[in-house]
Order: C-alpha cells, then structure tokens, then sequence
C-alpha cells in the first residue's frame, strides 16, 4: 500500500481501506495493507493502524463474519470445496488472529501511548467475542469467554522484559468486573506456570510485574451480579463458576499460591509479607495452606522473620495453627541492631500486639523484658522513649513479673542468673534476675530518659501507656523539642555574682589613688 508521508495521511489511506473491506468482501486483500502498518516504526502510523483495526474486526464481530468453532488451517480451506462464504470467514479468522497476535506483541512497545490502546483494542475484542463467541457451546446455556485471548493479555501485562507498572495501573480498572477478576487470576496461574518453566533465572521485572497484578486483585464481598460482568450476560446460571463467591475464593488462592511457591528474590518477599495479613490471609478459602510460605520467610532472618511471624500470628490467633516456635523466634529478633533499623516502629508495634494476652506465661514475658532492659543499656535515647514504656507495659499486664522490680537486692552485673546469650526465653532465667538496668538508666545523661526510667519505682497499677506516639520518634524530634522548651528563670552561671573586674568599683578608685 502507498502511504502519504505523515499521520494524517496514514488516517486517510487506511480509512479509505477499512471502508473498502467493510462495505465488499472482494476488496479482502486490503485487510494486508492495514495489518502491514501495525509493523511500522511511527509511533503514530501504529496508533491510527490500531484504531483501524479496532473498528473494522469490532465490526465483522458484530456482522458475525468470523469463522465459529475449531478454526481450520488456511491452506486446507482454501482448497477445498466449500463454499466461498466460509473460506471468507475462515481466512478473515486467520486474519484476526494475525491483529490479536501483534497487538499483543506492542503491550510491550516502548511507546506507552502505544500500549494503552493496544491494551484497550484487545479488551474491546475480549467483550466482543464473549457476546459474539467465536466458538460454539458444548451445550445450551454453557458460560463461554474469550479465555485463549485473555490470556494473550495477562500474558501481555506480565512481561518478564518490561516494566509493565504503568500499565497495569491501567488495567486496574478492569479488575472492578467480577468476570475479568476471576479468568484474571485464572490466566495469571497459566502466564506464572509457562515463564517459569522457559526460564532457568526468572528475571526480576517479571516478579514484580506479576506480584504488581496479583496484589491489584481483591474479592468482593457479596456474590457476583450479571450488572458488574465486563461481557455483559443477560442473565446468571448457577452451573456457572464464575457466579459463586467460593470459586473466586479459589481461584484466588491457587493464584497466590502457585506464585508463592516459587524462589522470590528478597525484596519481593518483603512486599508480599506487609501484605499477606490483610489482603491475602483474610480472602483464602483455606489460610492455612500459607504455613509453608511464612515458615520459609520465617527462616530468613531480620525484617523478613518479623513480617512472616506477623502472618503466623494471625494463622495462631483466628485459624487456631500450632507453632510452638513463634516466641522462639520473636525472642531471637531482640538483638542491638533492632533500635537503629528503619523497621523499628513496626516491629515494636507488633512485639506489643504478640505480647498483649494476659495469658502469656511469666517467664516467657519476663524474659522479654529482660532482653529489652539489657538491649536497652546500649540504645539512643529516641529508642529508650519508647521502649522503657512497653516495659512498663508488660509488667502491667502480667503482675507476677513485678518481682524483676520489687526484688530489694537484685543481683549484680557478675551474679546475675539471666542468661542473655541463651535463645530459648524458657531457659534464659530471665524471672530470678531484677530489671536494675532500669535503676542504671535513672542516672541517664538525657533528663527525659531518666524520667522515663523512673516510673518503675511508683506504683505499676496505673494504665498502661499508649506507646503508638512513641513509635516513630527521631533524634531531631527530641532536638527539637528541647530547643523550644523554656526555663522558668534565667540558669546562674556563677555562685557569687561578679561586682565589677576586681572587686567593688570603689576599691579600683581606693587603690589607684593609694599608689600615685
């Protein structure tokens, strides 16, 4: 085809071919020309060339001018000697199939206007066919949707070469309809099975492509309407699974699952983990099936043991999961470094979840305790602000771990029983020592700290602190703070205030005249 240099000329050739096919069938041929500038190098010949084929296969969907049921391979058809309307549609089919193929290839173009309505012509065609489908019903009243060109988009969407974010930001949207929402996670499982297996080191762009479409995913809370279908159905069927609130429940889990079995890299188990308690565990059909997952992340140490412990927590406290290590391996992520990381506040905020059953015995909370008090020797004072609170706090709670405080002659540094190199809280001994760290802490060059330090020599009935505010405090903060407080009276700098350079000024004058 001879195109006119420019876009506006590329719009008015392939207009004038897209109503030559649509209006005979012998101008067929032009249907090349079209699909011809799909492969060109103008960002905006691509763009027109798209919108053409947009409106032209939309409209043979629609005229239902594509072949229905097993396509056929070309060559066999054309010959053959069936008649010429079927080897019409059958070649057109061939030729929508070529369209779909490279639309999906420019989901991954570098232009990303390119991608967009790439994205937004293949879900056109994906409404299209669930209305007019392209394959016939097994049986009367049996749910068809357009899965294998589906799957070419969530295929698209999770690219292990390019960074997809920005556009599966755009496809959020469609993740409001149920029916989108459950082939989705259906197709992910599929797209997640296939990259995996052809590559021996996934990259990273495809984990992050496809943990960025799976955390975009959340179940409704009611069963699906026909209203909220992206392929608009006249009526719901209870055959259909995609109707029933417990299949997508399903789906969704297989969905995370077979995501999380695989080797993630590091950084991407700690995006999962801050999500796992509230947008993944809560929408399982069976949240217990995630035991193996946060025992691994468990097991690596730091940040990742943290957030892992809070999603056994939740296994623990609402779907009754035995773990008998889980204070275990709370006590072991008490070391110095736990006051300077940048996860400080959350860590405390969930050590004071983890910790708050009354039921808890006195020696598992006494070795804690200790732990914090010993740490807390070495700890910046921002640190000290919070954490002599949530001692405080624990010794409210649990009144028969009050004996750390009220033993008159504690042990020494050199005769104290805890054991602080010991791992099992159970054996630290934690509950015959006393907590005279705190009492050392008293004497504490910041006058906040030893106040703070202080409370444990009044009575420990009081309510317990709040320590949320305290969570996030910073050096500056405190800086700052100090610097805006005001004394009462200006601070004496001497004991007898100076009356002049040597003396009284009338003793100066006494002498000088004395010697002359």
């Amino acid at each position: 085809m001879e195109r006119e240099p420019g876009a506006a000329g590329a719009r008015r050739a392939l207009g004038r071919r897209l109503e030559a096919v649509l209006a005979s069938r012998s101008e067929a041929n032009a249907v090349f020309d079209i699909l011809a500038v799909l492969q060109s190098e103008d960002h905006e010949e691509i763009q027109e060339a798209v919108r053409t084929c947009s409106r032209l296969f939309g409209a043979l969907l629609e005229r239902g001018e594509l072949f229905v049921g097993q396509l056929p391979s070309e060559e066999m058809v054309m010959i053959g000697s069936r008649g010429a309307m079927r080897k019409y549609k059958v070649w057109m089919r061939h030729r929508y199939h070529s369209c779909c193929s490279r639309l999906g290839e420019l989901l991954g173009h570098p232009s990303f206007q390119v991608k967009e309505l790439a994205l937004g012509t293949l879900m056109k065609f994906v409404q299209l066919e669930g209305v007019h489908p392209l394959e016939k019903p097994k049986w009367e009243g049996n749910y068809l949707f357009p899965q294998d060109l589906f799957k070419l988009v969530v295929g698209g969407l999770l690219s292990p070469e390019e960074d997809q974010s920005l556009l599966l930001s755009q496809f959020r949207e469609y993740l409001d309809h149920d029916d989108i929402r459950y082939h989705t996670m259906r197709a992910a499982v599929d797209t997640v099975a296939r990259i995996t297996g052809q590559h021996p080191e996934v990259p990273l762009t495809f984990w992050n492509n496809a943990f960025t479409l799976l955390s975009a995913v959340s179940l409704p809370r009611r069963e699906p309407t026909a209203s909220s279908f992206y392929v608009k159905r006249a009526e719901l069927s209870d055959t259909w699974k995609v109707a029933h609130l417990k299949e997508h429940r399903k789906a969704f889990q297989a969905m995370w699952l077979n995501f999380l079995k695989h080797k993630l890299p590091l950084s991407l188990y700690k995006k999962v983990l801050v999500i796992v308690h509230d947008a993944i565990l809560p929408q399982l059909a069976q949240p217990r099936l995630m035991i193996d997952f946060l025992t691994r992340a468990c097991d690596l140490g730091g940040a990742l043991s943290l957030l892992a412990l809070n999603g056994l927590f939740i296994l623990i406290h609402k779907h009754n999961l035995e773990y008998p290590d889980f204070y275990r391996k709370l006590y072991g992520l008490l070391d110095p470094s736990v006051f300077h990381v940048k996860y400080r506040a959350r860590f405390f905020h969930l050590a004071d979840l983890f910790l708050s059953s009354s039921h808890l015995p006195a020696y598992l909370v006494a070795a804690f305790a200790k732990r914090l008090a010993r740490l807390a020797l070495t700890a910046p004072p921002e640190a000290l602000l919070m954490v002599l609170p949530f001692i405080c706090n624990l010794l409210c709670r649990h009144p028969a771990c009050r004996v750390l405080v009220h033993r008159p002659h504690g042990p020494e540094l050199d005769a104290d029983p805890y054991d602080a190199r010991e791992e099992d809280p159970a054996q630290s001994r934690a509950l015959e020592s006393s907590l005279w760290e705190l009492q050392a802490l008293q004497r504490h060059y910041h006058p906040e700290v030893s106040k703070a330090a202080s409370v444990i020599n009044q009575a420990l009935s009081v309510p317990e602190v709040s320590i949320a505010p305290l969570l996030e405090l910073t050096a500056y903060e405190i800086f700052e703070r100090d610097l805006k407080k005001k004394g009462r009276e200006p601070v004496p700098l001497e004991y007898l205030p100076a009356q002049g350079l040597l003396g009284r000024p009338g003793d100066i004058c006494a002498q000088h005249f004395t010697l002359s």
